[in-house]
C-alpha cells in the first residue's frame, strides 16, 4: 500500500518523457561502433568517432572526426580536424588539420592547412596543404 511519502517520491521520479537538461547529457562524442555499418550521408553537429564501417559521406562541420584503427570508411570526409588510424577510401577535407597515424591509410586526396603523418601511414592520392609561407625579412 502506497503512503503519502511513497506517492510523493514516485511523482518526483523522472520518466522517459521528462526532458533532460544539457547537463544530463553524458556523451560529448557521437560514436559509430565496430558492429555498425552505415550506408549514406552522415552529418553530425558534434565530435564523432567511427570504429565501424561507413559507405557514403561524412560531414562533421566545425568539429573533430576520429577514425579508429579497425574502421573502414568508403566516404568523403569533411571536418575541422580529422584523426585517422583506420582505412579511408575517399577524399579528406579538414579546415584545421589531419593527423594520419601509423595504422592509418588514405586512398584519395587530402586537403588541409596542416598535415601530420606518422611513419608507417600511407597515402595514395594528392595532398594539398595550407598556403605558401612568406619569408621573414632578414636584416633591414
Amino acid at each position: 500500500m502506497a503512503t503519502a511519502e511513497t506517492s510523493d517520491a514516485l511523482s518526483q521520479t523522472p520518466t522517459a518523457s521528462t526532458p533532460r537538461s544539457g547537463a544530463d547529457e553524458r556523451r560529448t562524442t557521437a560514436w559509430i561502433g565496430q558492429g555498425v555499418v552505415i550506408e549514406g550521408r552522415v552529418i553530425s553537429s558534434q565530435d564523432m568517432r567511427i570504429d565501424g564501417r561507413v559507405d557514403g559521406t561524412i560531414e562533421v562541420g566545425d568539429h573533430m572526426l576520429t577514425v579508429g584503427a579497425r574502421a573502414v570508411v568508403k566516404a568523403n570526409l569533411v571536418a575541422r580536424s580529422i584523426l585517422i588510424s583506420g582505412t579511408i577510401i575517399g577524399n579528406v577535407t579538414a579546415t584545421a588539420r589531419v593527423d594520419l597515424q601509423a595504422s592509418g591509410s588514405v586512398e584519395g586526396d587530402i586537403s588541409t592547412p596542416r598535415l601530420l603523418m606518422v611513419e608507417g601511414a600511407a597515402i595514395k592520392g594528392k595532398v594539398r596543404t595550407g598556403g605558401y609561407r612568406t619569408p621573414k625579412n632578414q636584416g633591414g
